[in-house]
Protein backbone atom coordinates (compact mmCIF):
# COMPACT_ATOMS: atom_id res chain seq x y z
CA UNK A 1 0.00 0.00 0.00
CA UNK A 2 1.07 3.56 -0.70
CA UNK A 3 0.60 4.47 2.97
CA UNK A 4 3.36 2.01 3.87
CA UNK A 5 5.65 3.66 1.33
CA UNK A 6 5.03 7.08 2.87
CA UNK A 7 5.62 5.73 6.38
CA UNK A 8 8.96 4.25 5.23
CA UNK A 9 9.99 7.53 3.58
CA UNK A 10 9.28 9.54 6.73
CA UNK A 11 10.99 6.97 8.96
CA UNK A 12 14.14 6.93 6.82
CA UNK A 13 14.18 10.74 6.69
CA UNK A 14 13.99 10.90 10.50
CA UNK A 15 16.83 8.37 10.86
CA UNK A 16 18.99 10.41 8.47
CA UNK A 17 18.18 13.58 10.43
CA UNK A 18 19.30 11.85 13.63
CA UNK A 19 22.51 10.61 12.02
CA UNK A 20 23.35 14.10 10.78
CA UNK A 21 22.66 15.61 14.20
CA UNK A 22 19.63 17.62 13.12
CA UNK A 23 17.46 15.53 15.42
CA UNK A 24 18.50 14.09 18.80
CA UNK A 25 19.09 10.34 18.96
CA UNK A 26 16.01 8.90 20.60
CA UNK A 27 13.38 6.25 19.94
CA UNK A 28 11.26 7.49 17.08
CA UNK A 29 7.49 7.76 17.65
CA UNK A 30 5.15 5.78 15.44
CA UNK A 31 4.65 7.33 12.02
CA UNK A 32 0.98 7.71 11.09
CA UNK A 33 -0.50 8.69 7.74
CA UNK A 34 -3.99 10.13 7.41
CA UNK A 35 -6.29 11.29 4.65
CA UNK A 36 -6.90 15.08 4.98
CA UNK A 37 -10.55 16.09 5.04
CA UNK A 38 -9.75 19.09 2.87
CA UNK A 39 -8.48 17.99 -0.61
CA UNK A 40 -6.46 21.24 -0.79
CA UNK A 41 -4.17 19.72 1.84
CA UNK A 42 -3.11 16.94 -0.52
CA UNK A 43 -3.87 13.23 -0.72
CA UNK A 44 -2.10 12.22 2.50
CA UNK A 45 -0.86 14.00 5.60
CA UNK A 46 1.28 13.16 8.61
CA UNK A 47 1.54 14.74 12.04
CA UNK A 48 4.90 12.98 12.60
CA UNK A 49 6.81 16.28 13.10
CA UNK A 50 4.46 17.24 15.94
CA UNK A 51 5.27 13.95 17.69
CA UNK A 52 9.00 14.41 17.10
CA UNK A 53 8.86 17.94 18.49
CA UNK A 54 7.92 16.66 21.93
CA UNK A 55 11.08 14.56 22.29
CA UNK A 56 13.37 16.82 20.27
CA UNK A 57 12.32 20.05 21.98
CA UNK A 58 12.28 21.82 18.61
CA UNK A 59 9.80 23.70 16.45
CA UNK A 60 7.60 21.18 14.60
CA UNK A 61 7.53 23.37 11.48
CA UNK A 62 11.34 23.35 11.35
CA UNK A 63 11.41 19.59 11.91
CA UNK A 64 8.92 19.12 9.08
CA UNK A 65 11.07 21.23 6.72
CA UNK A 66 14.18 19.23 7.56
CA UNK A 67 12.37 15.94 6.96
CA UNK A 68 10.96 17.08 3.61
CA UNK A 69 14.49 17.92 2.42
CA UNK A 70 15.53 14.33 3.12
CA UNK A 71 12.65 12.63 1.25
CA UNK A 72 13.84 11.55 -2.22
CA UNK A 73 11.70 11.86 -5.37
CA UNK A 74 9.36 8.92 -5.96
CA UNK A 75 7.16 7.81 -8.89
CA UNK A 76 4.01 8.40 -6.81
CA UNK A 77 4.54 11.84 -5.23
CA UNK A 78 4.06 15.10 -7.13
CA UNK A 79 4.73 17.47 -4.24
CA UNK A 80 5.35 17.58 -0.49
CA UNK A 81 4.32 20.63 1.54
CA UNK A 82 4.73 21.73 5.14
CA UNK A 83 1.62 23.11 6.85
CA UNK A 84 1.09 24.64 10.33
CA UNK A 85 1.35 23.64 13.08
CA UNK A 86 3.67 20.88 11.83
CA UNK A 87 2.03 18.68 9.20
CA UNK A 88 3.61 17.21 6.10
CA UNK A 89 1.18 16.98 3.18
CA UNK A 90 1.69 14.70 0.16
CA UNK A 91 0.07 15.21 -3.25
CA UNK A 92 0.12 12.34 -5.74
CA UNK A 93 1.14 12.56 -9.38
CA UNK A 94 -1.75 12.50 -11.83
CA UNK A 95 0.24 10.18 -14.07
CA UNK A 96 0.69 7.66 -11.26
CA UNK A 97 -3.01 7.86 -10.41
CA UNK A 98 -3.96 7.10 -14.01
CA UNK A 99 -1.69 4.04 -14.07
CA UNK A 100 -3.54 2.58 -11.10
CA UNK A 101 -6.55 1.89 -13.33
CA UNK A 102 -4.46 -0.73 -15.12
CA UNK A 103 -3.23 -2.07 -11.77
CA UNK A 104 -6.81 -2.58 -10.57
CA UNK A 105 -7.73 -4.33 -13.82
CA UNK A 106 -4.74 -6.64 -13.50
CA UNK A 107 -5.54 -7.57 -9.90
CA UNK A 108 -9.32 -7.86 -10.41
CA UNK A 109 -11.01 -9.60 -7.45
CA UNK A 110 -7.72 -9.61 -5.52
CA UNK A 111 -7.63 -5.82 -5.44
CA UNK A 112 -8.02 -4.66 -1.87
CA UNK A 113 -6.22 -7.64 -0.35
CA UNK A 114 -3.43 -6.77 2.09
CA UNK A 115 -1.22 -8.97 4.24
CA UNK A 116 -1.63 -7.68 7.77
CA UNK A 117 -2.38 -11.10 9.27
CA UNK A 118 0.47 -13.08 7.67
CA UNK A 119 -1.71 -16.19 7.83
CA UNK A 120 -2.25 -16.16 11.60
CA UNK A 121 -5.28 -18.15 12.76
CA UNK A 122 -8.31 -16.17 13.92
CA UNK A 123 -11.57 -17.62 15.13
CA UNK A 124 -14.69 -15.46 14.82
CA UNK A 125 -17.57 -16.79 16.89
CA UNK A 126 -20.96 -15.18 16.35
CA UNK A 127 -24.74 -15.62 16.56
CA UNK A 128 -24.42 -18.58 18.98
CA UNK A 129 -27.92 -18.31 20.44
CA UNK A 130 -29.42 -21.19 22.38
CA UNK A 131 -31.46 -23.52 20.12
CA UNK A 132 -34.66 -22.58 21.94
CA UNK A 133 -36.45 -20.69 19.16
CA UNK A 134 -36.13 -18.82 15.86
CA UNK A 135 -33.59 -16.09 15.20
CA UNK A 136 -34.74 -12.53 15.85
CA UNK A 137 -33.53 -9.28 14.28
CA UNK A 138 -30.82 -8.72 16.91
CA UNK A 139 -29.34 -12.09 16.01
CA UNK A 140 -29.37 -11.01 12.37
CA UNK A 141 -27.29 -7.95 13.14
CA UNK A 142 -24.67 -10.07 14.89
CA UNK A 143 -24.71 -12.61 12.07
CA UNK A 144 -24.01 -10.01 9.40
CA UNK A 145 -21.40 -8.27 11.52
CA UNK A 146 -19.58 -11.57 12.06
CA UNK A 147 -19.71 -12.79 8.48
CA UNK A 148 -18.60 -9.44 7.03
CA UNK A 149 -15.79 -9.11 9.55
CA UNK A 150 -14.66 -12.62 8.63
CA UNK A 151 -14.63 -11.68 4.93
CA UNK A 152 -12.51 -8.60 5.60
CA UNK A 153 -10.10 -10.40 7.94
CA UNK A 154 -9.56 -12.97 5.20
CA UNK A 155 -8.85 -10.13 2.74
CA UNK A 156 -6.45 -8.78 5.38
CA UNK A 157 -4.30 -11.89 5.30
CA UNK A 158 -5.73 -13.87 8.22
CA UNK A 159 -6.68 -17.54 8.26
CA UNK A 160 -10.24 -17.20 9.55
CA UNK A 161 -12.53 -19.87 11.02
CA UNK A 162 -16.19 -18.98 11.64
CA UNK A 163 -17.94 -20.79 14.45
CA UNK A 164 -21.42 -21.08 15.93
CA UNK A 165 -21.49 -22.20 19.57
CA UNK A 166 -24.82 -23.57 20.69
CA UNK A 167 -25.78 -24.11 24.30
CA UNK A 168 -27.34 -27.54 24.15
CA UNK A 169 -26.93 -28.14 27.89
CA UNK A 170 -28.30 -26.53 31.05
CA UNK A 171 -31.57 -25.34 32.51
CA UNK A 172 -32.81 -23.43 29.44
CA UNK A 173 -32.67 -26.53 27.30
CA UNK A 174 -34.56 -28.49 29.94
CA UNK A 175 -37.21 -25.75 29.98
CA UNK A 176 -37.46 -25.98 26.18
CA UNK A 177 -37.94 -29.76 26.26
CA UNK A 178 -40.66 -29.52 28.93
CA UNK A 179 -42.40 -26.69 27.06
CA UNK A 180 -42.43 -28.69 23.84
CA UNK A 181 -43.82 -31.77 25.58
CA UNK A 182 -46.61 -29.66 27.10
CA UNK A 183 -47.52 -28.13 23.72
CA UNK A 184 -47.33 -31.55 22.08
CA UNK A 185 -49.81 -32.97 24.60
CA UNK A 186 -52.12 -29.95 24.31
CA UNK A 187 -52.20 -30.26 20.52
CA UNK A 188 -53.26 -33.90 20.99
CA UNK A 189 -56.09 -32.94 23.37
CA UNK A 190 -54.33 -33.69 26.67
CA UNK A 191 -55.18 -31.16 29.39
CA UNK A 192 -51.79 -30.07 30.80
CA UNK A 193 -50.33 -26.75 31.85
CA UNK A 194 -47.19 -25.14 30.45
CA UNK A 195 -44.23 -25.10 32.87
CA UNK A 196 -43.92 -21.73 34.60
CA UNK A 197 -40.37 -21.25 33.27
CA UNK A 198 -41.39 -22.41 29.79
CA UNK A 199 -41.23 -20.92 26.31
CA UNK A 200 -44.66 -19.49 25.48
CA UNK A 201 -44.08 -18.23 21.93
CA UNK A 202 -46.47 -19.38 19.22
CA UNK A 203 -43.54 -21.03 17.45
CA UNK A 204 -43.66 -23.79 20.10
CA UNK A 205 -47.22 -24.65 19.08
CA UNK A 206 -46.16 -24.69 15.40
CA UNK A 207 -43.21 -26.92 16.27
CA UNK A 208 -45.41 -29.35 18.20
CA UNK A 209 -47.88 -29.56 15.30
CA UNK A 210 -45.07 -30.18 12.82
CA UNK A 211 -43.76 -33.05 14.93
CA UNK A 212 -47.26 -34.52 15.26
CA UNK A 213 -47.69 -34.42 11.47
CA UNK A 214 -44.46 -36.41 11.10
CA UNK A 215 -44.38 -38.59 14.21
CA UNK A 216 -48.01 -38.84 15.29
CA UNK A 217 -48.81 -39.40 18.97
CA UNK A 218 -46.10 -42.00 19.62
CA UNK A 219 -44.44 -39.94 22.37
CA UNK A 220 -47.58 -40.25 24.52
CA UNK A 221 -46.86 -43.95 24.95
CA UNK A 222 -43.49 -43.24 26.59
CA UNK A 223 -42.86 -42.40 30.21
CA UNK A 224 -42.79 -38.67 30.89
CA UNK A 225 -38.99 -38.61 31.28
CA UNK A 226 -38.47 -40.58 28.07
CA UNK A 227 -40.99 -38.49 26.17
CA UNK A 228 -39.40 -35.21 27.28
CA UNK A 229 -35.96 -36.49 26.30
CA UNK A 230 -36.89 -38.02 22.93
CA UNK A 231 -39.28 -35.28 21.89
CA UNK A 232 -36.70 -32.71 22.99
CA UNK A 233 -34.08 -34.20 20.68
CA UNK A 234 -36.43 -33.98 17.72
CA UNK A 235 -37.44 -30.41 18.61
CA UNK A 236 -33.87 -29.16 19.08
CA UNK A 237 -32.79 -30.69 15.77
CA UNK A 238 -35.66 -28.92 14.03
CA UNK A 239 -34.84 -25.58 15.68
CA UNK A 240 -31.17 -25.88 14.76
CA UNK A 241 -32.16 -26.78 11.20
CA UNK A 242 -34.41 -23.71 11.05
CA UNK A 243 -31.59 -21.51 12.37
CA UNK A 244 -29.26 -22.87 9.69
CA UNK A 245 -31.87 -22.16 6.99
CA UNK A 246 -32.36 -18.57 8.20
CA UNK A 247 -28.61 -17.99 8.21
CA UNK A 248 -28.24 -19.46 4.73
CA UNK A 249 -30.93 -17.05 3.50
CA UNK A 250 -28.82 -14.26 4.99
CA UNK A 251 -25.70 -15.66 3.22
CA UNK A 252 -24.09 -16.50 6.53
CA UNK A 253 -22.21 -19.75 6.81
CA UNK A 254 -19.96 -21.37 9.41
CA UNK A 255 -16.89 -23.55 9.29
CA UNK A 256 -17.77 -25.21 12.60
CA UNK A 257 -20.78 -25.75 14.86
CA UNK A 258 -19.61 -26.35 18.42
CA UNK A 259 -21.73 -28.09 21.04
CA UNK A 260 -21.57 -27.02 24.70
CA UNK A 261 -22.51 -30.58 25.66
CA UNK A 262 -19.26 -31.83 24.11
CA UNK A 263 -17.27 -29.93 26.75
CA UNK A 264 -18.73 -32.21 29.42
CA UNK A 265 -18.70 -35.39 27.37
CA UNK A 266 -15.01 -35.22 26.46
CA UNK A 267 -13.83 -34.18 29.93
CA UNK A 268 -12.61 -30.71 29.01
CA UNK A 269 -14.83 -29.01 31.54
CA UNK A 270 -13.38 -31.13 34.37
CA UNK A 271 -9.82 -30.45 33.18
CA UNK A 272 -10.41 -26.70 33.17
CA UNK A 273 -11.91 -26.73 36.65
CA UNK A 274 -8.90 -28.74 37.86
CA UNK A 275 -6.51 -26.23 36.30
CA UNK A 276 -8.28 -23.30 37.94
CA UNK A 277 -8.30 -25.09 41.28
CA UNK A 278 -4.58 -25.87 41.04
CA UNK A 279 -3.92 -22.21 40.27
CA UNK A 280 -5.80 -21.09 43.37
CA UNK A 281 -8.58 -19.46 41.34
CA UNK A 282 -11.51 -21.44 42.80
CA UNK A 283 -12.99 -21.46 46.27
CA UNK A 284 -15.98 -23.03 48.01
CA UNK A 285 -18.47 -20.80 49.76
CA UNK A 286 -22.23 -20.55 50.25
CA UNK A 287 -22.62 -24.16 49.09
CA UNK A 288 -21.21 -23.35 45.61
CA UNK A 289 -17.88 -23.16 43.75
CA UNK A 290 -16.70 -19.67 42.91
CA UNK A 291 -14.13 -18.28 40.48
CA UNK A 292 -12.08 -15.80 42.53
CA UNK A 293 -12.30 -12.94 40.04
CA UNK A 294 -11.45 -10.30 42.66
CA UNK A 295 -7.88 -11.55 42.86
CA UNK A 296 -7.56 -10.66 39.16
CA UNK A 297 -8.95 -7.13 39.47
CA UNK A 298 -12.69 -7.78 39.15
CA UNK A 299 -15.25 -6.16 41.45
CA UNK A 300 -16.80 -9.45 42.52
CA UNK A 301 -16.29 -13.21 42.43
CA UNK A 302 -18.45 -15.37 40.16
CA UNK A 303 -20.17 -18.73 40.68
CA UNK A 304 -18.99 -21.50 38.33
CA UNK A 305 -20.76 -24.50 39.89
CA UNK A 306 -24.08 -24.02 41.71
CA UNK A 307 -25.07 -25.73 44.92
CA UNK A 308 -27.04 -28.33 42.93
CA UNK A 309 -23.84 -29.30 41.09
CA UNK A 310 -24.83 -27.72 37.76
CA UNK A 311 -22.23 -25.53 36.00
CA UNK A 312 -23.12 -21.93 35.18
CA UNK A 313 -22.96 -20.51 31.67
CA UNK A 314 -19.83 -18.63 32.77
CA UNK A 315 -18.15 -21.91 33.68
CA UNK A 316 -19.01 -23.35 30.27
CA UNK A 317 -17.61 -20.22 28.61
CA UNK A 318 -14.31 -20.68 30.44
CA UNK A 319 -14.06 -24.30 29.26
CA UNK A 320 -15.04 -23.27 25.74
CA UNK A 321 -12.27 -20.67 25.56
CA UNK A 322 -9.79 -23.14 26.99
CA UNK A 323 -10.74 -25.30 24.01
CA UNK A 324 -10.26 -22.41 21.59
CA UNK A 325 -6.86 -21.30 22.80
CA UNK A 326 -5.21 -24.39 24.29
CA UNK A 327 -6.84 -27.24 22.37
CA UNK A 328 -7.32 -25.73 18.91
CA UNK A 329 -4.51 -23.15 19.24
CA UNK A 330 -6.12 -20.10 17.66
CA UNK A 331 -3.77 -17.11 17.71
CA UNK A 332 -6.69 -14.76 18.24
CA UNK A 333 -10.35 -15.15 19.13
CA UNK A 334 -13.12 -12.65 18.37
CA UNK A 335 -16.49 -13.17 20.06
CA UNK A 336 -19.54 -11.21 18.92
CA UNK A 337 -22.14 -11.11 21.68
CA UNK A 338 -25.55 -9.54 22.17
CA UNK A 339 -26.21 -6.43 24.24
CA UNK A 340 -27.29 -8.52 27.26
CA UNK A 341 -23.72 -9.85 27.61
CA UNK A 342 -22.03 -6.50 28.25
CA UNK A 343 -21.31 -7.35 31.88
CA UNK A 344 -19.62 -10.65 31.02
CA UNK A 345 -16.69 -9.21 29.06
CA UNK A 346 -14.22 -8.37 31.81
CA UNK A 347 -14.83 -11.52 33.85
CA UNK A 348 -14.23 -13.76 30.82
CA UNK A 349 -10.97 -11.95 30.11
CA UNK A 350 -10.01 -12.50 33.75
CA UNK A 351 -10.77 -16.22 33.43
CA UNK A 352 -8.70 -16.47 30.24
CA UNK A 353 -5.80 -14.80 32.07
CA UNK A 354 -6.18 -17.31 34.92
CA UNK A 355 -5.60 -20.10 32.36
CA UNK A 356 -2.28 -18.51 31.42
CA UNK A 357 -3.54 -16.99 28.15
CA UNK A 358 -2.81 -13.37 27.22
CA UNK A 359 -6.27 -11.76 27.54
CA UNK A 360 -5.43 -9.39 24.67
CA UNK A 361 -5.72 -12.38 22.34
CA UNK A 362 -9.45 -12.39 23.14
CA UNK A 363 -11.54 -9.56 21.69
CA UNK A 364 -15.23 -9.17 22.39
CA UNK A 365 -17.64 -7.09 20.32
CA UNK A 366 -20.96 -6.19 21.93
CA UNK A 367 -23.75 -5.90 19.42
CA UNK A 368 -26.44 -3.40 20.48
CA UNK A 369 -30.21 -3.56 20.04
CA UNK A 370 -32.16 -3.07 16.80
CA UNK A 371 -35.46 -1.19 16.58
CA UNK A 372 -37.67 -1.92 13.59
CA UNK A 373 -39.67 0.93 12.08
CA UNK A 374 -42.03 1.56 9.19
CA UNK A 375 -41.29 5.18 8.47
CA UNK A 376 -41.89 6.93 11.80
CA UNK A 377 -43.83 4.09 13.42
CA UNK A 378 -42.13 1.51 15.63
CA UNK A 379 -42.85 -2.15 14.80
CA UNK A 380 -43.02 -4.52 17.76
CA UNK A 381 -45.07 -7.55 16.81
CA UNK A 382 -45.34 -9.93 13.90
CA UNK A 383 -48.52 -9.49 11.87
CA UNK A 384 -48.46 -13.21 11.18
CA UNK A 385 -48.05 -14.68 14.65
CA UNK A 386 -48.54 -11.87 17.15
CA UNK A 387 -45.10 -12.63 18.59
CA UNK A 388 -41.87 -10.69 18.24
CA UNK A 389 -40.81 -10.35 14.60
CA UNK A 390 -38.39 -13.03 13.49
CA UNK A 391 -35.33 -12.53 11.31
CA UNK A 392 -36.95 -14.69 8.62
CA UNK A 393 -39.89 -12.26 8.34
CA UNK A 394 -37.54 -9.31 7.83
CA UNK A 395 -35.57 -11.19 5.16
CA UNK A 396 -38.80 -12.15 3.40
CA UNK A 397 -40.01 -8.55 3.42
CA UNK A 398 -36.94 -6.54 2.38
CA UNK A 399 -34.52 -9.11 0.93
CA UNK A 400 -31.09 -10.31 1.92
CA UNK A 401 -29.05 -7.47 0.43
CA UNK A 402 -31.06 -4.79 2.23
CA UNK A 403 -30.83 -6.75 5.48
CA UNK A 404 -27.08 -7.03 5.22
CA UNK A 405 -26.48 -3.38 4.30
CA UNK A 406 -28.85 -1.90 6.88
CA UNK A 407 -27.67 -4.13 9.73
CA UNK A 408 -24.10 -3.26 8.83
CA UNK A 409 -24.61 0.49 8.49
CA UNK A 410 -23.97 1.40 12.13
CA UNK A 411 -21.13 0.50 14.47
CA UNK A 412 -21.89 -2.50 16.66
CA UNK A 413 -21.86 -0.43 19.84
CA UNK A 414 -24.60 1.89 18.54
CA UNK A 415 -28.28 1.12 18.81
CA UNK A 416 -29.89 1.25 15.41
CA UNK A 417 -33.24 1.91 13.76
CA UNK A 418 -34.05 -0.32 10.77
CA UNK A 419 -36.64 1.35 8.53
CA UNK A 420 -38.38 -1.47 6.66
CA UNK A 421 -40.11 0.93 4.25
CA UNK A 422 -36.86 2.69 3.31
CA UNK A 423 -35.14 -0.68 2.78
CA UNK A 424 -37.72 -1.52 0.08
CA UNK A 425 -37.63 1.81 -1.79
CA UNK A 426 -36.20 1.92 -5.29
CA UNK A 427 -34.81 5.42 -4.98
CA UNK A 428 -31.61 7.29 -4.17
CA UNK A 429 -32.86 7.64 -0.59
CA UNK A 430 -32.29 3.92 -0.12
CA UNK A 431 -28.50 3.44 0.18
CA UNK A 432 -28.72 -0.21 -0.91
CA UNK A 433 -30.50 0.73 -4.14
CA UNK A 434 -28.16 3.70 -4.67
CA UNK A 435 -24.99 1.59 -4.43
CA UNK A 436 -26.25 -1.39 -6.41
CA UNK A 437 -27.70 0.90 -9.09
CA UNK A 438 -24.19 2.29 -9.67
CA UNK A 439 -22.96 -1.23 -10.41
CA UNK A 440 -25.93 -1.96 -12.69
CA UNK A 441 -25.37 1.32 -14.56
CA UNK A 442 -21.72 0.40 -15.14
CA UNK A 443 -22.77 -3.01 -16.46
CA UNK A 444 -25.16 -1.27 -18.83
CA UNK A 445 -22.37 0.97 -20.18
CA UNK A 446 -20.13 -2.05 -20.76
CA UNK A 447 -22.96 -3.88 -22.56
CA UNK A 448 -23.42 -0.84 -24.80
CA UNK A 449 -19.70 -0.86 -25.65
CA UNK A 450 -19.77 -4.59 -26.29
CA UNK A 451 -22.80 -4.18 -28.53
CA UNK A 452 -20.84 -1.64 -30.58
CA UNK A 453 -17.85 -4.01 -30.63
CA UNK A 454 -15.62 -1.55 -28.79
CA UNK A 455 -12.66 -3.22 -27.07
CA UNK A 456 -10.87 -1.18 -24.44
CA UNK A 457 -7.91 -3.60 -24.09
CA UNK A 458 -5.53 -1.05 -25.64
CA UNK A 459 -7.09 1.93 -23.87
CA UNK A 460 -4.61 4.65 -22.87
CA UNK A 461 -5.24 5.61 -19.23
CA UNK A 462 -3.04 8.72 -19.59
CA UNK A 463 -6.06 10.35 -21.27
CA UNK A 464 -7.97 10.33 -17.94
CA UNK A 465 -7.03 13.89 -17.02
CA UNK A 466 -10.26 15.57 -15.90
CA UNK A 467 -11.10 16.21 -12.27
CA UNK A 468 -14.12 13.82 -12.15
CA UNK A 469 -11.93 11.03 -13.57
CA UNK A 470 -9.07 11.62 -11.14
CA UNK A 471 -11.48 11.95 -8.21
CA UNK A 472 -13.02 8.59 -9.08
CA UNK A 473 -9.58 6.96 -9.33
CA UNK A 474 -8.62 8.35 -5.93
CA UNK A 475 -11.81 6.85 -4.48
CA UNK A 476 -11.07 3.44 -6.05
CA UNK A 477 -7.64 3.37 -4.41
CA UNK A 478 -9.18 3.67 -0.95
CA UNK A 479 -10.38 0.05 -0.85
CA UNK A 480 -7.14 -1.46 0.54
CA UNK A 481 -7.13 1.25 3.18
CA UNK A 482 -10.73 0.43 4.07
CA UNK A 483 -9.74 -3.21 4.55
CA UNK A 484 -6.91 -2.06 6.82
CA UNK A 485 -9.24 0.15 8.86
CA UNK A 486 -11.78 -2.64 9.37
CA UNK A 487 -9.08 -5.16 10.31
CA UNK A 488 -7.56 -2.79 12.84
CA UNK A 489 -10.80 -1.51 14.37
CA UNK A 490 -13.05 -4.57 13.86
CA UNK A 491 -15.70 -2.11 12.60
CA UNK A 492 -17.03 -3.27 9.22
CA UNK A 493 -19.64 -0.50 9.07
CA UNK A 494 -16.94 1.63 7.40
CA UNK A 495 -17.55 -0.39 4.23
CA UNK A 496 -21.11 0.88 3.90
CA UNK A 497 -19.94 4.50 3.92
CA UNK A 498 -17.16 3.74 1.47
CA UNK A 499 -19.60 2.00 -0.88
CA UNK A 500 -21.88 5.05 -0.85
CA UNK A 501 -18.97 7.46 -1.40
CA UNK A 502 -17.70 5.35 -4.29
CA UNK A 503 -21.17 5.23 -5.85
CA UNK A 504 -21.46 9.02 -5.50
CA UNK A 505 -18.08 9.53 -7.19
CA UNK A 506 -19.11 7.27 -10.05
CA UNK A 507 -22.53 8.92 -10.52
CA UNK A 508 -20.81 12.32 -10.60
CA UNK A 509 -18.26 11.10 -13.15
CA UNK A 510 -21.04 9.59 -15.28
CA UNK A 511 -22.95 12.87 -15.26
CA UNK A 512 -19.95 14.97 -16.26
CA UNK A 513 -17.97 12.61 -18.53
CA UNK A 514 -19.60 10.87 -21.49
CA UNK A 515 -18.10 7.38 -21.60
CA UNK A 516 -19.00 6.08 -25.08
CA UNK A 517 -18.48 8.93 -27.54
CA UNK A 518 -17.14 9.70 -31.01
CA UNK A 519 -13.65 10.07 -29.55
CA UNK A 520 -12.52 6.45 -29.82
CA UNK A 521 -9.31 6.83 -27.80
CA UNK A 522 -11.04 8.63 -24.92
CA UNK A 523 -13.91 6.11 -25.04
CA UNK A 524 -11.50 3.23 -24.54
CA UNK A 525 -9.71 4.99 -21.68
CA UNK A 526 -12.97 5.76 -19.93
CA UNK A 527 -14.24 2.21 -20.46
CA UNK A 528 -11.14 1.02 -18.61
CA UNK A 529 -11.97 3.37 -15.74
CA UNK A 530 -15.58 2.18 -15.73
CA UNK A 531 -14.46 -1.47 -15.66
CA UNK A 532 -12.07 -0.73 -12.78
CA UNK A 533 -14.91 0.96 -10.90
CA UNK A 534 -17.14 -2.05 -11.47
CA UNK A 535 -14.37 -4.29 -10.09
CA UNK A 536 -13.90 -2.26 -6.91
CA UNK A 537 -17.61 -1.71 -6.32
CA UNK A 538 -18.32 -5.43 -6.74
CA UNK A 539 -15.44 -6.30 -4.41
CA UNK A 540 -16.83 -3.95 -1.77
CA UNK A 541 -20.33 -5.40 -2.09
CA UNK A 542 -18.99 -8.96 -1.91
CA UNK A 543 -16.98 -8.16 1.23
CA UNK A 544 -20.29 -7.10 2.75
CA UNK A 545 -21.87 -10.36 1.55
CA UNK A 546 -24.08 -8.57 -0.97
CA UNK A 547 -24.76 -9.17 -4.65
CA UNK A 548 -23.52 -6.89 -7.43
CA UNK A 549 -26.43 -6.85 -9.91
CA UNK A 550 -25.84 -6.17 -13.60
CA UNK A 551 -29.47 -5.13 -14.14
CA UNK A 552 -32.02 -3.37 -11.94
Amino acid sequence: MLKETLIDLLTQAAIQAQQSGKLPSATLPTVTIERPQNPEHGDYASSFPLKLARSAGANPIEIARELVKLIPPTPEIESIAVAPPGFINFTLKNGWLMQQVDVILSEREKFGNIDLGHGSRVQVEFVSINPTGPLHVGNGRGAILGSTLSNVLTAGGYNVEKEYYFNDAGSQMEALRRSLFARYQQCLGVDVEMPSEGYFGNYMVDLAREIISEEGDRFLSLSEAEAISELGKVGVEKIISSIREDLELLRVDFDAWFSEQSLYENGQFDRVMALLREGGHLMEKENATWFVSTSLGEDKDNVVVRGDGLPTYFAADIAYHYNKFLERNFDRVIDIWGADHQGHVSRLKAAVAALGIDPDRLELIINQMVTLRRGGEMVRLSKRSGDLITLREVIDEVGTDACRFFFLSRSANSQMDFDLELAKQESQDNPVYYVQYAHARIASILRLAEGRKISYADGDVSLLTTEPELTLIRKLLLLPEMVEVVVQTLEPHHLTYYAQDLATSFHSFYKLCRVVSDDQALTKARLKLVEATKTVLARTLHLMGMTAPDRM
